[in-house]
């Protein structure tokens, strides 16, 4: 199969006041992030607030994707819990429907058990899931789970899995890790965690991004990349898309894009986060727009 590579976006969830997933504003955004140029679509991941979503809400959100017509091979979830058991039934249900990849966190809470410990979970859960058209992104963002996925880790799951385990995402926002991960195992496709190491990334072996500003920004990001893959330069719209990434990040990426959302779409159910986080506000929302000026232009949809 290809290799994974290019612009990824971390799915925002939209929810009801009563903490069910909004289903029609779900579906418009992930649509509307993919007409932006996003390459693929990482639904529950930390942006989506996986960690605070159950099981059942999210492989039907997922299959509500499918159903509205959004292709299952432009689709990679998040299905990594703390418990096999529970990984292994969010992945065969991704697997199943046909997407692109699964992205799996570490298990989280046994921290003493180490590289070893990792690498019979994660090992077990390939087994187990007993599917050809498995392909594993493994997920280290350790300042959430107290956990590292490192660089021999990936080496070594990558050489037992070759065909499985096939990508990493970076989330650590440490430079030197990523490079370690791509030097360590260089047939793995890396995605560092935000567009500020895109460009950086790509040059150094790098297959491209997975950021939460996907979400708000996507046709500039999608930019960057195709330019840098063409060996155009791009400098001038990287720093743009780096400013608006660290225009974002002070807002808060989840409630400050949600907020941000509700103002320009009208639609205040964009304002739910799901416990334990607070809700957002339209004065986040306008502040950050304001911020962000005519780099938000395109945000306002009809």
């Amino acid at each position: 199969m290809p290799r994974l590579s290019g612009i990824i976006c971390p799915l925002l969830t939209p929810f009801e006041p009563d903490g069910t997933i909004a289903r029609d504003l779900w579906v418009v955004h992930a649509a509307w992030v993919l007409d932006q140029g996003a390459h693929y679509l990482s639904p529950f991941g930390t942006t989506g607030e996986a960690l605070s979503v159950g099981m059942q809400a999210r492989m039907q959100a997922l299959e509500w994707l499918v159903e509205a017509g959004i292709p299952a091979d432009r689709l990679m979830p998040g299905t990594g819990l703390t418990a096999l058991a529970d990984t292994l039934t969010l992945s065969r249900h991704a697997v199943g429907l046909g997407c692109a990849g699964v992205m799996v966190l570490p298990s989280f809470f046994y921290r003493a058990a180490g590289d070893d410990g990792q690498a019979r979970y994660f090992g077990e859960l390939i087994e187990l899931i007993g599917d050809a058209r498995t392909r594993i992104i493994l997920y280290s963002i350790p300042q959430n789970t107290g956990v590292p996925v490192s660089p021999a880790l990936t080496a070594r799951l990558n050489a037992a899995f070759p065909d499985r385990v096939v990508a990493y995402k970076d989330s650590s926002g440490d430079w030197a890790n990523t490079q370690a991960v791509i030097a360590a195992a260089p047939a793995v496709s890396v995605f560092p965690g935000s567009e500020t190491f895109l460009t950086q990334g790509l040059a150094a072996g790098g297959a491209g991004s997975i950021s939460a500003t996907v979400n708000l920004n996507a046709a500039a990001i999608r930019a960057v990349f195709d330019g840098a893959r063409a060996g155009r330069d791009v400098s001038a719209e990287d720093a743009a898309i780096r400013d608006f990434r660290a225009t974002v990040e002070k807002a808060g990426l989840i409630a400050g894009m949600k907020a941000a959302l509700a103002v320009t779409s009208g639609d205040d159910r964009w304002l739910n986060l799901a416990p334990p986080q607070l809700n957002a506000t339209r004065e986040q929302g306008a502040a950050l727009l304001a911020a962000l000026g005519p780099a938000a232009g395109h945000l306002r949809r009809p």
